[in-house]
Protein backbone atom coordinates (compact mmCIF):
# COMPACT_ATOMS: atom_id res chain seq x y z
CA UNK A 1 0.00 0.00 0.00
CA UNK A 2 1.45 3.37 -1.43
CA UNK A 3 2.24 5.64 1.42
CA UNK A 4 0.76 9.07 0.68
CA UNK A 5 2.68 12.40 -0.03
CA UNK A 6 0.88 13.99 3.14
CA UNK A 7 2.12 11.95 5.60
CA UNK A 8 5.73 11.08 4.03
CA UNK A 9 6.56 14.22 3.12
CA UNK A 10 9.88 14.70 0.93
CA UNK A 11 11.84 17.78 -0.08
CA UNK A 12 12.35 18.70 -3.58
CA UNK A 13 15.89 16.77 -3.77
CA UNK A 14 14.26 13.63 -2.21
CA UNK A 15 15.24 14.17 1.28
CA UNK A 16 12.76 13.20 4.06
CA UNK A 17 11.13 16.94 5.48
CA UNK A 18 12.74 17.54 8.27
CA UNK A 19 15.98 15.99 8.43
CA UNK A 20 17.11 16.49 5.31
CA UNK A 21 18.16 13.03 4.91
CA UNK A 22 18.48 9.77 2.43
CA UNK A 23 19.29 6.88 3.30
CA UNK A 24 22.75 6.83 2.37
CA UNK A 25 23.27 9.36 4.90
CA UNK A 26 23.04 7.49 7.98
CA UNK A 27 25.01 4.87 9.39
CA UNK A 28 23.31 1.80 11.69
CA UNK A 29 24.74 3.33 14.63
CA UNK A 30 23.29 6.57 16.09
CA UNK A 31 24.24 9.01 18.27
CA UNK A 32 21.25 11.03 19.45
CA UNK A 33 22.38 14.65 21.17
CA UNK A 34 19.85 17.61 21.87
CA UNK A 35 21.94 20.32 21.45
CA UNK A 36 23.09 21.05 18.18
CA UNK A 37 26.10 22.08 19.60
CA UNK A 38 27.10 18.76 20.41
CA UNK A 39 26.77 17.37 17.45
CA UNK A 40 30.32 19.56 16.13
CA UNK A 41 31.55 17.70 19.65
CA UNK A 42 30.93 14.31 18.97
CA UNK A 43 32.26 14.68 15.17
CA UNK A 44 35.11 16.09 16.66
CA UNK A 45 36.28 12.38 17.93
CA UNK A 46 35.50 10.83 14.66
CA UNK A 47 38.65 9.88 12.01
CA UNK A 48 36.58 10.85 8.60
CA UNK A 49 33.96 12.55 7.96
CA UNK A 50 31.82 11.52 5.17
CA UNK A 51 28.42 13.56 5.41
CA UNK A 52 26.81 16.11 7.09
CA UNK A 53 23.43 18.85 6.71
CA UNK A 54 21.50 21.05 8.65
CA UNK A 55 17.99 22.15 9.11
CA UNK A 56 16.28 23.93 11.46
CA UNK A 57 16.97 22.44 15.13
CA UNK A 58 18.15 18.84 13.16
CA UNK A 59 21.94 18.73 12.44
CA UNK A 60 23.58 15.48 11.48
CA UNK A 61 27.78 14.86 11.22
CA UNK A 62 28.18 10.39 9.61
CA UNK A 63 31.50 10.08 10.14
CA UNK A 64 34.10 6.63 11.30
CA UNK A 65 35.64 6.60 14.72
CA UNK A 66 37.59 3.58 14.64
CA UNK A 67 36.70 1.92 11.73
CA UNK A 68 33.25 2.07 12.99
CA UNK A 69 30.59 4.46 11.12
CA UNK A 70 28.09 6.52 13.02
CA UNK A 71 25.93 9.20 12.32
CA UNK A 72 25.10 11.62 15.35
CA UNK A 73 21.96 14.08 14.84
CA UNK A 74 20.72 16.90 17.27
CA UNK A 75 16.96 16.66 17.92
CA UNK A 76 16.21 20.04 19.82
CA UNK A 77 14.50 19.60 23.23
CA UNK A 78 11.56 17.12 24.33
CA UNK A 79 9.87 14.32 22.99
CA UNK A 80 7.97 16.01 20.32
CA UNK A 81 10.82 16.27 18.27
CA UNK A 82 11.59 13.06 19.25
CA UNK A 83 8.77 11.54 17.48
CA UNK A 84 9.75 14.06 14.50
CA UNK A 85 13.60 12.32 14.47
CA UNK A 86 12.32 8.21 15.28
CA UNK A 87 9.86 8.36 13.04
CA UNK A 88 12.43 9.60 10.17
CA UNK A 89 14.78 8.00 11.24
CA UNK A 90 12.82 4.53 10.53
CA UNK A 91 11.21 5.74 7.36
CA UNK A 92 14.53 6.03 5.94
CA UNK A 93 15.63 2.25 6.11
CA UNK A 94 12.46 0.73 6.54
CA UNK A 95 10.16 2.64 3.63
CA UNK A 96 10.98 2.59 -0.20
CA UNK A 97 10.89 6.49 -0.28
CA UNK A 98 10.80 6.35 -3.97
CA UNK A 99 7.93 4.01 -4.16
CA UNK A 100 6.47 4.94 -0.71
CA UNK A 101 6.18 1.58 0.07
CA UNK A 102 7.28 -0.23 3.78
CA UNK A 103 9.81 -2.75 2.65
CA UNK A 104 9.43 -6.14 3.39
CA UNK A 105 12.66 -6.64 5.05
CA UNK A 106 13.27 -4.61 8.07
CA UNK A 107 16.67 -3.07 9.48
CA UNK A 108 16.98 -2.64 13.27
CA UNK A 109 19.15 0.98 13.89
CA UNK A 110 20.93 1.04 17.14
CA UNK A 111 20.28 4.48 18.73
CA UNK A 112 21.86 5.99 21.78
CA UNK A 113 20.72 9.29 23.45
CA UNK A 114 24.23 11.23 24.92
CA UNK A 115 22.24 13.82 26.90
CA UNK A 116 22.21 16.15 30.34
CA UNK A 117 20.44 15.38 33.62
CA UNK A 118 19.18 16.33 36.97
CA UNK A 119 19.60 13.84 39.97
CA UNK A 120 16.86 12.78 41.85
CA UNK A 121 18.87 11.03 44.76
CA UNK A 122 21.70 11.75 47.10
CA UNK A 123 24.31 9.38 45.93
CA UNK A 124 24.13 10.89 42.05
CA UNK A 125 26.47 13.94 42.56
CA UNK A 126 27.05 16.46 39.85
CA UNK A 127 29.14 14.65 36.95
CA UNK A 128 27.77 11.33 37.71
CA UNK A 129 26.71 8.93 34.74
CA UNK A 130 23.46 7.52 34.48
CA UNK A 131 22.82 4.45 32.21
CA UNK A 132 18.63 4.31 31.91
CA UNK A 133 17.54 0.99 32.35
CA UNK A 134 13.91 2.40 31.90
CA UNK A 135 12.45 5.52 30.88
CA UNK A 136 9.02 6.80 32.54
CA UNK A 137 7.13 9.56 29.77
CA UNK A 138 5.61 11.64 31.21
CA UNK A 139 4.73 13.53 28.02
CA UNK A 140 2.03 11.17 26.58
CA UNK A 141 3.42 10.88 23.49
CA UNK A 142 3.32 7.00 23.57
CA UNK A 143 -0.32 7.19 24.16
CA UNK A 144 -1.04 8.24 21.37
CA UNK A 145 0.58 5.19 18.77
CA UNK A 146 -1.86 1.93 19.10
CA UNK A 147 -1.32 -1.02 20.86
CA UNK A 148 1.39 1.22 23.12
CA UNK A 149 0.73 -1.48 26.21
CA UNK A 150 2.44 -4.53 24.74
CA UNK A 151 5.73 -2.64 24.84
CA UNK A 152 5.53 -0.82 28.11
CA UNK A 153 5.62 -2.39 31.98
CA UNK A 154 2.51 -2.00 32.59
CA UNK A 155 3.06 -3.51 36.64
CA UNK A 156 5.65 -0.78 36.89
CA UNK A 157 3.20 2.04 35.80
CA UNK A 158 0.51 0.89 38.11
CA UNK A 159 2.36 0.95 41.18
CA UNK A 160 4.43 4.48 39.77
CA UNK A 161 0.57 5.91 39.54
CA UNK A 162 -0.53 4.47 43.43
CA UNK A 163 2.03 5.30 45.18
CA UNK A 164 2.22 8.84 43.76
CA UNK A 165 -2.02 9.56 43.96
CA UNK A 166 -1.46 10.63 40.11
CA UNK A 167 -3.46 13.42 38.96
CA UNK A 168 -5.71 12.49 36.70
CA UNK A 169 -5.92 15.56 34.67
CA UNK A 170 -2.16 15.09 33.71
CA UNK A 171 -1.16 12.85 30.97
CA UNK A 172 -1.25 8.99 31.77
CA UNK A 173 2.96 7.94 32.30
CA UNK A 174 4.29 5.23 30.54
CA UNK A 175 7.16 2.99 31.27
CA UNK A 176 9.70 1.25 28.76
CA UNK A 177 12.75 -0.68 29.19
CA UNK A 178 15.94 -0.22 27.35
CA UNK A 179 17.58 -2.40 24.92
CA UNK A 180 19.40 -4.93 27.07
CA UNK A 181 22.24 -5.45 24.20
CA UNK A 182 22.50 -2.13 24.50
CA UNK A 183 22.64 -1.81 28.15
CA UNK A 184 25.37 -4.47 28.44
CA UNK A 185 27.97 -2.60 27.00
CA UNK A 186 27.71 -0.08 29.84
CA UNK A 187 28.55 -2.64 32.60
CA UNK A 188 31.37 -0.29 34.33
CA UNK A 189 31.22 0.65 37.84
CA UNK A 190 31.23 4.48 36.47
CA UNK A 191 28.07 3.83 34.34
CA UNK A 192 25.51 4.22 37.55
CA UNK A 193 22.03 2.09 36.63
CA UNK A 194 19.01 4.30 36.67
CA UNK A 195 15.00 5.07 35.85
CA UNK A 196 14.77 8.20 34.24
CA UNK A 197 11.68 10.49 33.73
CA UNK A 198 10.97 12.36 30.52
CA UNK A 199 9.08 15.54 31.99
CA UNK A 200 7.83 17.34 29.07
CA UNK A 201 8.79 20.81 30.39
CA UNK A 202 11.83 22.11 32.41
CA UNK A 203 9.71 24.12 35.11
CA UNK A 204 6.63 23.01 36.23
CA UNK A 205 6.65 19.19 34.77
CA UNK A 206 9.87 18.89 36.97
CA UNK A 207 8.50 20.45 40.05
CA UNK A 208 10.41 24.01 39.38
CA UNK A 209 8.33 26.90 40.78
CA UNK A 210 8.87 30.23 39.96
CA UNK A 211 5.76 32.36 39.50
CA UNK A 212 3.20 29.28 38.72
CA UNK A 213 2.03 26.98 41.10
CA UNK A 214 2.50 23.14 40.73
CA UNK A 215 -0.61 21.14 40.65
CA UNK A 216 1.42 17.86 42.37
CA UNK A 217 3.41 19.98 44.85
CA UNK A 218 4.70 17.04 46.57
CA UNK A 219 5.11 14.69 43.37
CA UNK A 220 9.37 15.31 43.51
CA UNK A 221 9.15 14.06 47.45
CA UNK A 222 7.23 10.65 46.34
CA UNK A 223 9.06 10.21 43.38
CA UNK A 224 12.58 9.96 45.19
CA UNK A 225 11.08 7.98 47.65
CA UNK A 226 9.39 5.62 45.33
CA UNK A 227 10.53 2.24 44.58
CA UNK A 228 9.75 -1.02 42.51
CA UNK A 229 11.67 -4.27 43.22
CA UNK A 230 15.16 -3.12 43.75
CA UNK A 231 14.58 -0.06 41.28
CA UNK A 232 14.61 4.03 42.20
CA UNK A 233 14.07 6.69 39.83
CA UNK A 234 17.36 8.40 39.62
CA UNK A 235 16.77 11.08 37.14
CA UNK A 236 14.76 13.71 35.15
CA UNK A 237 15.34 14.78 31.57
CA UNK A 238 13.22 15.67 28.41
CA UNK A 239 13.29 12.88 25.59
CA UNK A 240 14.38 9.35 26.17
CA UNK A 241 10.78 8.18 27.21
CA UNK A 242 10.13 8.36 23.21
CA UNK A 243 13.71 7.46 21.86
CA UNK A 244 12.80 3.97 24.05
CA UNK A 245 9.55 3.74 23.41
CA UNK A 246 9.26 4.37 19.61
CA UNK A 247 12.36 2.10 19.15
CA UNK A 248 10.97 -0.59 20.64
CA UNK A 249 7.83 -0.61 18.76
CA UNK A 250 9.49 0.06 15.38
CA UNK A 251 12.28 -2.46 16.44
CA UNK A 252 15.04 -0.56 16.81
CA UNK A 253 17.64 -0.88 19.95
CA UNK A 254 17.80 2.16 22.49
CA UNK A 255 19.53 3.55 25.09
CA UNK A 256 20.09 7.16 27.38
CA UNK A 257 23.32 7.87 28.76
CA UNK A 258 23.45 11.10 30.61
CA UNK A 259 25.55 13.48 32.76
CA UNK A 260 23.67 15.08 36.04
CA UNK A 261 24.78 18.67 35.80
CA UNK A 262 22.19 19.34 38.97
CA UNK A 263 21.49 17.58 41.74
CA UNK A 264 18.05 18.59 42.33
CA UNK A 265 17.66 17.14 45.85
CA UNK A 266 20.97 18.58 47.46
CA UNK A 267 20.93 21.81 45.19
CA UNK A 268 24.28 21.43 43.44
CA UNK A 269 24.62 22.28 39.87
CA UNK A 270 27.83 22.47 37.87
CA UNK A 271 27.15 25.50 34.75
CA UNK A 272 30.50 24.53 33.31
CA UNK A 273 30.27 20.65 32.48
CA UNK A 274 31.43 20.52 28.66
CA UNK A 275 34.57 19.35 29.62
CA UNK A 276 32.85 16.32 31.45
CA UNK A 277 30.68 15.78 28.58
CA UNK A 278 33.12 15.69 26.39
CA UNK A 279 34.67 12.68 28.57
CA UNK A 280 31.82 11.00 28.25
CA UNK A 281 31.05 11.15 24.25
CA UNK A 282 34.36 9.43 24.28
CA UNK A 283 33.61 6.63 26.71
CA UNK A 284 29.98 5.78 25.01
CA UNK A 285 31.73 5.81 21.54
CA UNK A 286 34.37 3.40 22.81
CA UNK A 287 31.53 1.31 24.34
CA UNK A 288 29.26 0.76 21.37
CA UNK A 289 32.63 -0.29 19.47
CA UNK A 290 33.09 -3.20 22.15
Amino acid sequence: MMIQESELILNSDGTIFHLHLKPENIANEIILVGDQARVEEVAEFFDSIEFSTKNREFQTITGKYKNQKFSVISTGIGTDNIDIVLNELDALVNIDLEKREIKKEKKSLKIVRIGTSGGLQEDLPVNSLVVSQKSIGFDGMLNFYADREKYCDLPFEKAFRQFTGWNESLPTPYVVDASKQLLSKFDSPEFKKGVTISAPGFYGPQGRVLRLPLAMPQLNKLIEQFRFDDLKITNFEMESSAIFGLSKMLRHQALAVCLIIANRVLGQANENYRPEMKKLIKKVLDSLIK
